[in-house]
């Protein structure tokens, strides 16, 4: 799922926080200076004129766009853009102690020396904080971008997303859609496919978003993009010769210095996802802790049954392809990843890109007796009762995996995934989630759980996170199967 980018002046919210930090740090420092001390707040005159001065700097940043071009400002801009800043600050400051006829009682020499060290420490701050971006954007960001193009303005086009990315993107590589170009460099950046491969190295190399610029004399190749959704990678597409797409979440944006239409299963504004890590991280506390007392129970009764580790780590693929260990109490016997070969023909989804049994016998304490009836253990025991998920809530907090979302997969699964499959990992992974609320123990057939793992993310919002949460209490409460 696509993380929708602030506009306006929540675009550079870091800029407004730290300017509204140093305004507060001026008046503090200039109040001490005046022999006053530090307690600023503890008189009331001003302690209004804090909380004023707060929302005077607001009103400028906002009415006079200072924020914006922010990051392409060289130092003597800046400058300027601090100095009208803070005396637009100082002119209202002004202005409410005329209105509120306090300005006897107010110490002049407080307010111009606030004034004058906001101006100083807001341009070092700026200019230090720039820094610091810029030599990030050299980097290139956390996201793999792939710019699908056409031959004629291929070198246009890399070059435009280096000079614009501000950080965003890893360019990842370009695709040359109207000739081979497969193996050359454009920029730097490397040809590292022909349009009939795309969707397979997308797959492959886990690409998180595409970018699509295609020369105005071109048809869009539509038969691409659709492949490209398919697999769950956004897709930003030029604006020019478009046409809407029905089912799917389209809306214009930058990428670079572009104006794209942008196609993606769903998406949620940085208030949503901060919503959603914010219930992450009280959940993921609480499991911690429900953890930890688990273990001195469940710990002892897995060592006595099966000597060796209590935890179990695997790695497992997370959202758009992120590899990360995830953690389990072990519920099966130390040579179970040894023998899982063996038993693939007993696999109920059968195509090897799940595995799941009716009676497993890696699992600590099962056993078949000589009269064909099964006994089970404490394995059993603790993946009934969804007590082996819990160790799982240290993901949680790491930010590897979600409370709820899609069960990430092992590698040697993922392997096997035709492009369409893809969509599941669009999200990062939960602990729980819609498959596993909805007949988990009944559904055999894979298709079905990319379905409804599609129909998660696709309608995904707090609302049915919550919702499947409480499904998920009353499915355990059932002992309906393991979550």
């Amino acid at each position: 799922m696509y993380r929708k980018d602030s506009e306006g002046w929540l675009k550079h919210a870091d800029f407004i926080v730290l300017d509204m930090i140093c305004l507060q740090l001026a008046f503090i420092l200039a109040y001490a200076f005046r022999g006053y001390g530090f307690n600023v707040y503890g008189d009331i005159l001003y302690r209004n004129m804090a909380i004023f001065l707060g929302f005077a700097d607001l009103v400028v940043i906002f009415t006079s766009g200072t924020m914006k071009s922010v990051l392409k400002r060289g130092h003597y801009k800046e400058f300027v853009s601090t100095l009208k800043n803070a005396v637009a600050v100082g002119a209202l400051a002004i202005a409410y102690l005329f209105i509120i006829q306090e300005g006897q009682s107010f110490s002049r020499m407080i307010l111009i020396t606030t004034i004058v060290i906001y101006l100083i420490f807001t341009y070092a701050i700026r200019e230090i904080w720039k820094n610091s971006l810029h030599k990030k954007m050299e980097n290139g960001g956390d996201k793999k971008l792939l710019i699908i193009t056409s031959k004629a303005v291929a070198k246009n086009v890399v070059h435009s997303m280096q000079e614009n990315n501000y950080a965003r993107y890893s360019l990842a590589g370009v695709v040359v859609i109207n000739e081979d170009c497969t193996g050359e460099k454009i920029c730097g950046v490397p040809v590292v496919a022909g349009e009939s491969d795309v969707p397979m190295y997308v797959c492959q190399e886990w690409i998180d978003e595409v970018l699509i610029v295609i020369s105005e004399n071109l048809p869009y190749p539509d038969g691409l993009i659709d492949k490209l959704t398919e697999t769950g990678v956004t897709v930003h597409l030029n604006l020019a010769k478009i046409t809407n797409q029905t089912g799917k979440r389209q809306f214009v944006e930058k990428v670079g210095s572009y104006t794209v239409l942008t196609t993606s299963l769903n998406y949620a504004s940085f208030g949503q996802l901060f919503l959603k890590r914010l219930m992450d991280i009280c959940g993921g506390l609480v499991g911690c802790i429900f953890t930890g007392i688990i273990t001195i129970f469940v710990g002892p009764a897995i060592y006595l049954a099966s000597p060796g580790p209590i935890f179990f780590s695997q790695e497992r693929v997370g959202k758009n392809g992120k590899k990360f260990k995830m953690y389990k109490f072990r519920s099966m016997y130390m040579d179970a990843e040894a023998r899982k070969a063996e038993l693939m023909k007993e696999n109920k989804l059968g195509d090897g890109k799940m595995f799941k049994m009716d009676f497993d016998p890696r699992v600590i304490g099962n056993k078949v007796l000589p009269d064909g009836t099964h006994k089970t253990g404490v394995g059993d025991f603790i993946r009934r009762t969804s007590l082996d998920e819990f160790p799982q809530f240290f993901n949680v907090l790491k930010g590897d995996m979600s409370i709820v979302g899609t069960r990430p997969p092992l590698i040697s699964e993922t392997n096997l995934y035709e492009p369409r499959h893809k969509v599941r990992l669009a999200i990062k992974p939960g602990i729980t989630g819609m498959w596993q609320v909805s007949g988990r123990s009944d559904i055999t057939d894979f298709e079905e759980v990319v379905r409804l793992d599609k129909e998660y993310i696709e309608n995904w919002d707090i609302g049915l996170d919550i919702k499947i949460l409480l499904k998920t209490v009353m499915v355990v409460a059932k002992k309906d199967g393991s979550i």
